[in-house]
């Protein structure tokens, strides 16, 4: 059991990272935000991004691209937390 729920957390937190990289990738290539795929990556990690909206400022560069550094945070702690996660689950499963 305890291996399915390691199993689920890697791929939860590989997904929402993927997601993130890719609303990263679509904001620095200045992508048509009326593009239902910039839009759909848009709005489902918008929510994702709440927690660090006011930790980093969003520099645009002329030609409308925007580097979001708020983006690269979210990554780098959504994939912390889901290491930590794994590795949680990891340890109860040797203790059994």
């Amino acid at each position: 059991m305890l291996k399915l729920l390691k199993e689920l957390a890697v791929f939860v937190f590989g997904l929402i990272s993927v997601l993130l990289v890719f609303r990263f990738i679509l904001k620095l290539m200045a992508a048509n935000p009326a593009s239902p795929f910039v839009t759909w990556i848009y709005d489902t990690t918008g929510p994702l991004l709440n927690p660090f909206e006011i930790a980093f400022p969003t520099p645009k560069v002329t030609g409308g691209f925007i580097l979001e550094f708020t983006t690269l945070f979210a990554i780098f702690t959504y994939t912390f937390i889901g290491y930590l996660v794994q590795e949680l689950l990891g340890v109860i499963s040797k203790g059994k």
